[in-house]
């Protein structure tokens, strides 16, 4: 079992897929021991529920979602830079994941 989980979330998943890889090729580089995926805007309480993540890294385009998920978990709910979620800079995501969760 992974030491930190890190869930993801925009509006079908789908881009936040193709950052997961990236986020799991530099954990791998790093020697981090994480689970990382992703899931719709839709399903977010659900897999809240299910996976019971570290942290909800939410994607640029769903933004509008923060306050009410921050008032609904007791997790970390942060939205991920657009400049990293543009370049797909998965090292960058993980690196303020693990440092939101380490608070």
């Amino acid at each position: 079992m992974a030491d930190k989980t890190i869930m993801l979330a925009c509006n079908a998943g789908m881009s936040t897929s193709l950052l997961v890889n990236k986020m799991q090729k530099a954990a791998a580089a790093e020697d981090d021991d994480v689970k990382i995926f992703a899931t719709s805007a839709d399903s977010i309480d659900q897999e809240i529920e299910q996976e019971h993540p570290d942290i909800l890294m939410l994607g640029p385009q769903v933004r509008y979602l923060l306050k009410g998920i921050q008032q609904k978990v007791q997790i970390p709910v942060q939205v991920i830079d657009m400049k990293d979620y543009g370049m797909m800079n998965g090292a960058n995501v993980l690196k303020t994941a693990l440092a939101a969760i380490a608070k």
